[in-house]
Parts: C-alpha cells; sequence; structure tokens
C-alpha cells in the first residue's frame, strides 16, 4: 500500500500483495483504520483515487476525466457511490452536453417540476443565488423532490460560479438515522407513511426567486406524496429514514399537530454532526448523491456574492 505522495488518500497495488489473486483484487473491499479502501490497480486505466471526507458520508474521487470515461470506469464510480452516497469530483471543465451525456452513464435525466432547464438542455436546472439576494435555492434539509410519486435517484451539481468564501453544502446519511433509533422506535417507524408536499411553506420561499423569471408553465401549485417513514435502498438493501423537513407534512392517518412533536425528533436526529459531511467548492466541482439515502443542506453565508451551479437529477422508482 502506498500514498503515492498525495495525503488523504490510499492506493492498493496488486504488485505489492502478489499473493492474492488478480480475481480477489478486482472485487474485493479493505479496511484500513475504519476507512474503506478499494482495491485499484495502479497501472490500470480504470484505477480511481478514494479519497473520504468523513466518517459518515462522503469521498471526493481524483484521477477522473468525466467527459472520457469507460464502461468498466463507470461502474467503479457507480460502486463508491453506492458505498459512501455522495462523491465528489473537482477540475471538471464539462459542457452543458457533456454533463448531460454523464448524467445519463449514471441513470436518466428528468426536468425539474418548477422551473426552466437551460435553452437547449431541459434536463439541466439552473440554481443559482444573485448578489442582491437574500434566500438560496433549496436552503433546508431535505432530499429532492421527494413530493412526486417517484422521486429522483440521485442528483448531480456542477458548480460554474462560486463566492469567495461560503456556499458549502452539507450532506447526511440517513442509512445511519435510522440505525443509530432505538429498537423501539425503528419497529414503529417501519409501518407509517409519510406525507410530503412541495408547498410546505419553508421550502416554497427558497424558490421564489427563480420562479419570478423561470417557472415552467405546466407547473401544479403543489405536488403530494406518500411514501414510507422507512425505505429500502432498491440496490443496497440497506433501510434509510425516509423524511425530511423540507417536504414531510404529517404521517398519513394523523393530523400536522400529532405528527409535529415526532416528526420534530426526526428531524432533528437525521442531521445530527457525527452523520454529515460538508463540502466545499471551486468552480468545476461536481457532487453525486443519492436522494434514497441522503438528504442536503446547502448552506446560506454569502451575502453579496454571485452562486451559480447547473443541476441534473435522475429518475428513480416508487419508494418501498
Amino acid at each position: 500500500m502506498s500514498d503515492n505522495g498525495k495525503s488523504g488518500g490510499t492506493w492498493v497495488d496488486p504488485d505489492d500483495v502478489p499473493e492474492l489473486s488478480r480475481e480477489w483484487f478486482e472485487s474485493a473491499e479493505l479496511r484500513e483504520g475504519g476507512r474503506l479502501i478499494r482495491p485499484a490497480r495502479a497501472k490500470s486505466s480504470n484505477s480511481l483515487q478514494i479519497r473520504p471526507i468523513a466518517g459518515a458520508i462522503g469521498a471526493e474521487i481524483h484521477g477522473v476525466d468525466l467527459a472520457d470515461l469507460d464502461e468498466a470506469r463507470v461502474a467503479a464510480i457507480r460502486r463508491v457511490w453506492l458505498d459512501h452516497l455522495v462523491i465528489f469530483f473537482r477540475d471538471q471543465k464539462l459542457t452543458p452536453a457533456q454533463l448531460v451525456a454523464f448524467a445519463r452513464r449514471i441513470g436518466e435525466p428528468i426536468e425539474y417540476p418548477f422551473l426552466k432547464g437551460l435553452d437547449g438542455f431541459p434536463e439541466i436546472t439552473p440554481v443559482v443565488k444573485l448578489e442582491h439576494e437574500r434566500i438560496n435555492f433549496g436552503g433546508i434539509w431535505h432530499t429532492d423532490t421527494a413530493y412526486l410519486e417517484r422521486p429522483p435517484m440521485g442528483s448531480m451539481l456542477l458548480a460554474r460560479e462560486v463566492p469567495l468564501h461560503g456556499g458549502d453544502t452539507l450532506f447526511a446519511n440517513m442509512y445511519l438515522a435510522y440505525e443509530t433509533l432505538s429498537v423501539g422506535m425503528r419497529r414503529m417507524l417501519d409501518g407509517l407513511v409519510a406525507v410530503n408536499s412541495s408547498a410546505k411553506a419553508d421550502v416554497t420561499k427558497t424558490r421564489e426567486d427563480r420562479m419570478r423569471d423561470g417557472k415552467r408553465d405546466d407547473a401544479r401549485r403543489e405536488y403530494v406524496a406518500e411514501h414510507p417513514v422507512v425505505r429500502t435502498h432498491p440496490e443496497t438493501g440497506r433501510k434509510a429514514l425516509y423524511v425530511n423537513r423540507g417536504h414531510t407534512l404529517r404521517f398519513k392517518g394523523m393530523s400536522e399537530a400529532e405528527s409535529a412533536p415526532l416528526l420534530e425528533y426526526l428531524f432533528a436526529h437525521q442531521t445530527r454532526p457525527e452523520f454529515t459531511c460538508r463540502f466545499r467548492w471551486d468552480v468545476g466541482s461536481l457532487a453525486l448523491w443519492d436522494n434514497r439515502c441522503a438528504q442536503h443542506y446547502p448552506l446560506n453565508d454569502y451575502h453579496g456574492y454571485r452562486r451559480v451551479m447547473h443541476r441534473v437529477t435522475l429518475a428513480g422508482d416508487r419508494p418501498e
């Protein structure tokens, strides 16, 4: 094992451990000091350098150009994504066409129901805060569009313009949020269904600036969907807590007042610091997160500066 002269990341080279078979090396996972390390053949074009950025969630992937990927590398990126819930790439000089092309390697891009996309690229939603604006888009803990019958499985965000400071994004691990609850609480939540709405007041305010000049002609006044409070990830089989402060109104069969005490407890619990990571953006940074098991919260601490991001969401299935 070696760090290739780069701090924070670890490579595993099969030449260092000749007793291991090629097949094992391509499929195994190693853990060193509690950190996940994927074996990679340093001489292979498919090798990736992976740097976890926190204990609970998130990893940066280095040594990759997202505009030039073969199938093996796409598969490797997807495995890291499923392991770490959110992955980050830096220095990605992607055109809108290249961004959509990469999104299609991961899933099926879909349009955001409230805002128009870029001209010629309706799947790309501009996420913008201008210098004079005080409220940022999506500035609350949430998972994207949980008010849809089939919420997106994932989202990706590419930084085009960033402030001199601030504008970081927090991410939280909903597997851990569920798994750290008591047995009794998990047993009770497993049978509950949540009602999610696009019209919840706090999240509606975060769209107002963009809706003035970018609202879709076919946008509904409100989208409402019912989903299990605890969903099972269709690819990993793990259970994740699936309520969020931005969209969840109440439990099915209960009033908002009756639901509020338990929901408030869950909202606070699921964003405990030890479940989170924090990412600082540079121009060309790209994040890909799994909406089925992660939440995010863009910080609004850069008043007077401009921040421009391009977002693509990927079609998902009905939560179960």
